[in-house]
């Protein structure tokens, strides 16, 4: 190649190796995939959100960062994440598990990063479609996968639940909840707007992902917060008068599951069934392992209600009260207590859950609104706040990531719709 035809070569690379709206562009398309891929797989997502990072990173105003920075939507999960690096000082816990428990906090840190750059995005709700197509093409193998149990991935004598082609029951009920509320909003605006077939043809996706969950994938976890979620909606965009119609109709609808799905039956009557086994005969059934886990979380926090026992120190402290025969409910041991609030309170006392829920409070409060973006974000939030009572969720890695890219890329165009140069910079991307 000769020195001529090089040059143009080398001026082009200069013209675009910082081009932010390029960059803005790479970024976008890296949050994309991290989207499309989480119901679907953790290390595809553990490559993509790096990539996305770099891509944002490279052409970050960081001045703006910075201001942004002192925002409580931001420096509160950030302190929630520095106090689990601290917490290492004051564990009685083996070095590595200190660090192995530090993880699953790391996630937090990327939620300002996200703020910053879907306030400059034009892009957010490409995010947001993504996970949504994903899911229900995820809804329809599971459908394929309860039809013939030998096209799931997992192995046949792994715990997961029929119909689950990937990961697990859990985490598959919660992105088809998520999505399943979520599609409420759009619903009702098209229904208003006299958009029939499109109001139909997502009504027929949401309505998919209910019945999934009845007669395939039922999760206690799911049953308890939806109901949460429709009455957050009800509330917020329904008049009274649509609401008990909605309501009346919902109970129609559940009865109707109940009387037809023996798995959703089965799951109901396991309420009273396991926690009277625990009861009286200490049976780990998981009910009573919750409650168990709950009782003795208790019991730890009270014994370091401040500051905690430090982090990683929550299976060790389970080992040290496991009693009885090892199938028994009192011999058990765990290190996450299915508790949100009791997982930071164990590890890190009242201060940890203070900056818990203070971290709650400022995403639900920065979701104040009537447009989809609004609603999308206080869904999110709501859902983890309530399936946290059961989970550990902002821990677990799934669920994590979708509290994470939730809040954050919906945060951020919140953010850029009250910025008149984020906007203009968004117009110009």
């Amino acid at each position: 190649m000769s020195l001529s035809a090089a040059v143009p070569q080398i001026s082009l690379v200069r013209r675009y190796w910082r081009d932010r709206a390029l960059w803005t562009t790479i970024a976008d398309v890296f949050a994309i995939l991290a989207a499309l891929t989480l119901p679907w797989s953790t290390s595809l997502v553990a490559i993509f959100v790096p990539c996305w990072l770099g891509a944002v990173a490279w052409v970050m105003d960081w001045r703006a960062y910075g201001r942004l920075l002192k925002q409580p939507i931001c420096y509160l999960p950030l302190a929630l994440a520095g106090l689990a690096a601290v917490g290492t000082l004051w564990s009685d816990a083996a070095w590595g598990m200190r660090l192995y428990a530090v993880g699953p906090t790391l996630k937090l840190l990327v939620l300002p990063a996200l703020f910053y750059h879907f306030e400059r995005s034009s892009r957010g709700l490409w995010v947001f479609v993504a996970f949504l197509v994903s899911c229900a093409l995820l809804m329809v193998v599971s459908w394929l996968v309860a039809i013939d149990p030998s096209l799931s991935l997992k192995a046949p004598d792994e715990p997961g639940g029929r119909g689950i082609f990937v990961k697990n029951y859990i985490a598959q009920s919660q992105e088809f909840a998520l999505c399943a509320v979520a599609l409420a909003y759009p619903i009702i605006r098209l229904l208003r707007m006299n958009r029939i077939w499109q109001a139909l043809l997502l009504g027929a996706i949401s309505l998919g992902f209910i019945v999934n969950m009845a007669f395939v994938i039922v999760s206690r976890t799911a049953m308890v917060t939806i109901p949460i979620m429709l009455a957050v909606f009800a509330l917020l965009h329904l008049k009274w008068r649509t609401s008990l119609l909605m309501f009346g109709g919902l109970a129609v609808v559940a009865g109707l599951a109940f009387a037809t799905s023996p798995p959703l039956q089965r799951t109901t009557d396991a309420f009273v069934s396991d926690y009277y086994r625990y009861k009286n005969e200490n049976l780990p059934t998981s009910v009573g392992l919750r409650l168990e886990y709950w009782r003795k979380s208790l019991r730890f926090f009270a014994e370091a209600p401040v500051i905690g026992n430090g982090t990683g120190s929550t299976l060790g402290l389970f080992q040290h009260a496991a009693t009885g025969e090892d199938d028994r409910a009192t011999a058990k041991v765990i290190g996450n207590p299915h508790n949100q609030t009791l997982a930071v309170a164990v590890q890190w006392g009242a201060v940890g859950v203070i900056l818990l829920y203070a971290m709650w409070l400022v995403h639900l409060l920065l979701f104040r609104g009537d447009d989809f973006v609004s609603w999308i974000g206080l869904l999110v939030v709501v859902q983890n706040v309530f399936t946290s009572l059961f989970n550990s969720h902002i821990f677990d890695f799934h669920e994590g990531w979708m509290y994470v890219l939730g809040v954050g890329v919906a945060g951020g165009m919140m953010l850029g719709a009250k910025q008149p140069d984020a906007r203009a910079e968004r117009a110009g991307s």
